[in-house]
């Protein structure tokens, strides 16, 4: 219990206090954390000496807080917890809470790398009927390894940032033509942000996932579908991706997960020693995409081949080095049914099944179209762990 008005019951009690960065008019970045519809303003609660962290705090991201590791992310949580839990720290801590209304949330930490993975199978067994419909649909190397590309890091955008249409060249029966893309799409995914890094040359083991990995992000990895079609053979993803994904402003923290975890599907063929993870664990996150307000899809993270783990495994084990701030996403998420697809190139199956929004039939989107996507996850005692939204809105493209 909190005695925060109004927080215990919400997706944001005491058993999840996600951080992120907020802005309050014009001032400069600060670290707070999330309690029902409030931030407690961290950084001012060092300031006062009330937690902790070495100074982290007083930065203007996430990223120095999440270099000081596991044991000093408990510390710090276990101290937020007594703050907003016993009724004795209230004077001193009612203060520095702001309510969300007043507050613009930033990019919550700053992305060394990103790597996107494709570790649904049922989103690559649609993907691989729609584009290949006379072979079989996955490709011979992807169950034996978590498929996955290095992305641009610098166009990782903060829930709620603009997202412009992108141009490029795409396939006509008339030869190739450059434009705008005519086929835009979402990829509703799980972010994981490293906070703790490696040394190049050192993999690092399924087992030491919890060492690392700081908390979990909600990912939009918006695609252009036609640009993409035409460019990706033979080296992969690269234009059609590489114009925005968008991430959520809240960083849940890893350990306001343990309720969470559940078993991940059954893997067969057996995989490689190094990608056993034991027990073999996944999330049981449940998404939902809205497009336009309406709820289009709910896809379930729990169904997803490859796990986190193995995912962090297979990043790292040619001797590649993590960095605090890196970014690895899990794949579009998709479960078996097509109300549970996360993306809307399976839920209009390559666009020739437009879907019903409102009045109209749709595939693709269209500027102004706004898509948001949202998570929850079991917490404990019968809670709901929230993992707020990432939303985005199509403009039209910059002509030259």
């Amino acid at each position: 219990m909190t005695w925060v008005e109004g927080a215990d019951g919400t997706p944001y009690g005491l058993q999840n206090l996600p951080y992120g960065v907020f802005r309050r008019g014009d001032g400069a970045a600060r670290i707070g954390v999330r309690i029902g519809d409030l931030v407690l303003d961290l950084t001012a609660a060092e300031e006062a000496g009330l937690v902790l962290a070495g100074g982290a705090f007083g930065a203007a991201t996430l990223n120095e807080f999440m270099a000081l590791g596991r044991a000093q992310w408990t510390t710090v949580r276990r101290r937020i917890r007594e703050l907003l839990a016993e009724p004795e720290h209230r004077a001193a801590v009612e203060p520095l809470l702001v309510p969300l209304a007043q507050v613009r949330m930033a990019m919550p930490f700053a992305v060394g790398d990103y790597v996107d993975f494709y570790s649904s199978a049922h989103h690559a067994t649609n993907v691989g009927r729609i584009f290949r419909p006379d072979q079989a649909p996955l490709l011979p190397n992807w169950k034996h390894l978590p498929i996955g590309y290095h992305g641009r890091a610098g166009t990782v955008v903060v829930s709620g940032t603009p997202i412009t249409r992108p141009r490029g060249q795409r396939a006509t029966p008339q030869g190739p033509v450059f434009g705008p893309s005519v086929r835009l799409d979402i990829e509703a995914e799980v972010g994981f942000v490293v906070g703790v890094g490696s040394e190049l040359g050192q993999p690092v083991p399924v087992g030491s996932f919890a060492d690392h990995v700081f908390g979990v992000v909600l990912v939009n990895d918006w695609s252009a579908r036609d640009i993409q079609a035409w460019e990706y053979q033979p080296l992969g993803p690269f234009l059609g991706k590489s114009f925005a994904t968008s991430v959520s402003a809240w960083v849940v923290p890893l350990e306001a997960l343990a309720e969470a975890w559940v078993p991940a599907p059954e893997q067969d063929p057996a995989v490689l020693d190094y990608l056993r993870d034991t027990p073999h664990l996944g999330l049981d996150l449940r998404l939902s995409v809205q497009w336009n307000g309406e709820r289009v899809t709910e896809p379930p993270f729990a169904s997803m081949y490859w796990t986190p783990a193995q995912q962090l495994a297979h990043l790292t084990v040619n001797g590649a080095s993590l960095r605090t701030g890196d970014l690895y996403a899990s794949g579009t998420v998709s479960g078996p049914e097509r109300s549970q697809v996360g993306s809307f190139l399976e839920l209009s199956w390559g666009g020739t099944e437009p879907v019903a929004l409102g009045a109209a039939k749709r595939t693709f989107l269209d500027d102004g179209d706004t898509v948001t996507i949202t998570a929850t996850a079991p917490g404990p005692d019968g809670s709901t762990i929230g993992l707020g939204e990432v939303t985005g809105t199509i403009t039209p493209p910059i002509t030259a």
